[in-house]
Formats: structure tokens, C-alpha cells, sequence
């Protein structure tokens, strides 16, 4: 028997795993076992900025295809600093850039999610928060971000940066650390969270990384963004590749790093700027619920015809001591929670995404009208805290969790009639 009547099966979203290559601890047996059924992968040893070869994206999804799978998301394709700062050679990226996405497409290789986040691609303090249930949750603290950045980075200029009682905050949490302290906090942000695709910086490297956006205004890098766009766009639309954009994570100015993708607006900004569906955004739940400026189901609701690819995470949000605002360069602290818990509801997301799909295949858009989506991060429990090693977030049992509850969640949706598959007599061509 299946685990899934055939009848609900087509209305669903596609069940996706993260995984990191043949490297990866969490091996491609576990994941079958976890019940996805897509991928969600790249060629991690290709250097930033070089083309990925048809040979290259053959051999994974040969390799991906005889386990069971589909390659359904390339994540990522990063875009090189040069692109992100406007540099006179951000035109022999751009190239390359279109050279990988006409090989993906090539091989039938469909959905990109990419950043511009400047530097790095994600960012926590703390790698082992402890959960209320006794398990183990990443973490971003404003006030170890800023005792980071103010006395061991020592970021130039960063002190003119902070309101008084951060200052203070930050300078208390520092004078408390043990050299070991220091040391596991300057890994946390700097030696390299999973996905990014170059060796960890010493803080030499990292400060030097940093300063090259000392003068660059958000304005310059959304423009930035959108000469990105508006060069590989046309691109995609000639390879069948559709793009999408993941938030900057956190969502805010952190270590003088201005966001590019962090609210409602730059959405709304980005996908005007190509104004194609082959323009679109990875709707990451849990990055863009860590800023209270982001009203998140309201923005799956408004932007569902953009959205390529979903993350499902949820997050639990800590304001600042008043008076500060909390959307400052360290903002507000947040937790992740379980997938079902915590300030987003879950249940809109997923009901607005299933929708989604309905209408997509009402009208036709055949192969994309498959939202696929993955259990975004997870929390370290049960096996996976005795001595396993892991990739921060990526822990196998915290996502077979969250994969699990979701997959509930949608089939409650899917069942209670809220979906429905479209006639076929009125199906139109997209």
C-alpha cells in the first residue's frame, strides 16, 4: 500500500533533501529512507566564478538518478564578489555564469537558488543552542555578533555602528569570555557554515573580505543585483532555467555588510527589475521571519507566482531592550524552533504553496508547476549528539523530523479537500 493515496499525490509540493556530495555524512541510503524523494545539491569543488562542465552536472545526476532521485534544485551556483561590488571584471563572471546555466539546462537541470549575500552565505553565533526539549538548535545572538565584531574582528569604524547600550552589552559578554569562548565563537562566523564553496577565512582574510564594502551603499549592491539579473535572465529563459534568489541570512546589516534580499521590498524590487518568471525567489520561511519587518505569510501569499523553491524552517525572535529598534547592524536575536512551532504558522505557508500548485497546473506550466520543498535545517538530537559528525543544520534526525511533520502537514491540507486537482478539460497552456 502506499504511503500516499494516489489521488492526493499529484497535489502535493516535492519532498527534497539538502545534501553536500559524496562527502556529505548524511549518505544518499539515509535520505531514501527519510521518505524525499529530490535533491537539492552542487558541485561544491568547482572553484567560485568557473564554469560547471556538462561532463560535471552528468556525472552527479547519474549519480543522484541511480540512487532514486531527481537533481531537483541546484543550491548553489554562487555568484563571485566581483558581480556583488560592480567590478570592472563582473563581465567574465557573468559569462561563465551564463555558460553553467545553458549547461544545467542542457541537462535538464531546471531551478537555481542562489545569494547575494556579500561574503557569506549564512550566518549564526552559536552552533548548539539548547532546545527546551534537550536537543540542539542553531542560534543568532546581536550581542555576540557585536562583541565579535567589536573586539576580535575589530572591524574599523564599527563602534560608531551601535546604539550605547549594545556597546555595553557587547562589551560585558566580551570581558566574560575565555580565550576558548572567543575561538568557538570567531569559528561560528567565520571559519564557513555548510554551502559555502571555498576554504574558511582567518580573520585577516575575513576583516580584508569585509572592507572591500566599506564604501559600497545598499542602493549600489541592489543595483548590483539587478544588473545580475537583467544580464542572465534572457539567458535562463533561452535554457529553461529558473532562477531564485535566496533571502540574506540574517536579514539585516551585520559586521558593515549591507543586505541585498532582506524584506518585502527588495522582493518586490528584484523580480520588477526582470520582470520574467524565470526570475523568482527561494521563499526561505525561517530567514525572512528572523526580521520583524517581514509579515511572512503575507509574502508567500503575494509573491507564490515568483516562488521556485521553498524553505520550511521556523524561528523564534528576541527583540533588543527597548528604546532600540532591533533593525540595526546586529537586530534582533533569534532561535530556530521546530518546523511546526515558533512565529511563523506553518499552516498558511504551506496552505498558500499548495494552492500555488494547483494553479499552476490548471494553467499549464507542466514540469514547473512542481514546487519542491526541503526541511530547512534541523535540530542535533537523539543519534545524532552521540559523537556523530555533522554539518551544523544539517543533522540527519532533526530534518527526517521536520520532513516527517511537514509531510503531515500538507497531507492534512490535501485530504481536508483544500486542494483539489484541476479538470483537465479546462487546463490551459501557461
Amino acid at each position: 500500500m502506499e504511503a500516499v493515496p494516489k489521488g492526493i499525490k499529484p497535489l502535493l509540493l516535492e519532498e527534497t533533501w539538502r545534501w553536500y556530495g559524496p562527502k556529505d555524512p548524511v549518505t544518499l541510503e539515509d535520505v531514501k529512507q527519510a521518505g524525499a524523494t529530490g535533491i537539492v545539491t552542487a558541485l561544491h569543488e568547482v572553484p567560485i566564478g568557473e564554469v560547471w562542465s556538462e561532463d560535471a552536472i552528468l556525472e552527479r545526476k547519474k549519480l543522484l538518478e541511480s540512487n532514486g532521485f531527481t537533481w531537483s534544485v541546484v543550491e548553489s551556483v554562487p555568484v563571485h564578489e566581483s558581480i556583488k561590488l560592480g567590478k570592472e571584471e563582473r563581465e567574465k563572471y557573468i559569462q561563465a555564469y551564463k555558460q553553467t546555466v545553458r549547461n544545467l539546462g542542457k541537462c535538464g537541470v531546471r531551478r537555481i537558488c542562489y545569494n547575494f549575500m556579500p561574503v557569506l552565505d549564512w550566518t549564526r553565533t552559536d552552533l548548539t543552542r539548547r532546545w527546551p526539549d534537550g536537543s540542539e538548535a542553531l542560534a543568532y545572538d546581536a550581542d555576540d555578533l557585536a562583541a565579535f565584531d567589536l573586539f576580535i574582528l575589530k572591524r574599523e569604524g564599527a563602534e560608531k555602528e551601535y546604539e550605547a547600550s549594545a556597546l555595553a552589552r557587547a562589551q560585558a559578554i566580551f570581558e566574560k569570555m575565555t580565550e576558548k569562548d572567543k575561538n568557538v565563537l570567531q569559528q561560528n562566523i567565520i571559519a564557513g557554515l555548510p554551502g559555502r564553496m571555498v576554504e574558511a577565512y582567518t580573520v585577516e582574510e575575513f576583516r580584508d573580505a569585509v572592507a572591500q564594502y566599506k564604501n559600497v551603499s545598499t542602493t549600489q549592491i541592489r543595483e548590483n543585483l539587478a544588473y545580475f539579473l537583467k544580464s542572465i535572465i534572457p539567458t535562463c529563459e533561452e535554457a529553461g532555467v529558473y532562477m531564485a534568489i535566496h533571502p540574506d541570512d540574517p536579514p539585516r546589516p551585520i559586521l558593515g555588510l549591507l543586505p541585498a534580499c532582506s524584506t518585502r521590498d527588495d522582493v518586490a524590487a528584484l523580480l520588477k527589475a526582470a520582470d520574467s518568471k524565470h526570475n523568482g525567489i527561494t521563499l526561505c520561511v525561517g530567514t525572512y521571519a528572523s526580521s520583524p519587518q517581514n509579515k511572512v505569510e503575507e509574502m508567500a501569499k503575494e509573491f507564490a507566482s515568483r516562488t521556485h523553491f521553498v524553505h520550511l524552517r521556523n524561528v523564534t525572535k528576541e527583540m533588543p531592550p527597548a528604546p532600540e529598534t532591533g533593525l540595526g547592524p546586529a537586530g534582533c536575536t533569534f532561535t530556530e524552533s521546530d518546523h511546526l512551532g515558533g512565529d511563523v504558522d506553518m499552516y498558511s505557508i504551506m496552505l498558500t504553496m499548495l494552492q500555488e500548485k494547483q494553479r499552476r497546473k490548471a494553467e499549464g506550466w507542466e514540469e514547473m508547476a512542481e514546487i519542491p520543498f526541503r526541511p530547512d535545517h534541523g535540530h542535533k538530537m537523539v543519534d545524532d549528539m552521540k559523537g556523530k559528525k555533522t554539518n551544523p543544520g544539517y543533522t540527519c534526525i532533526g530534518r527526517l523530523r521536520g520532513l516527517a511533520e511537514l509531510r503531515g502537514l500538507q497531507l492534512g491540507i490535501a485530504s481536508a479537500g483544500m486542494v483539489k486537482e484541476p479538470d483537465a478539460k479546462k487546463q490551459r497552456t501557461g
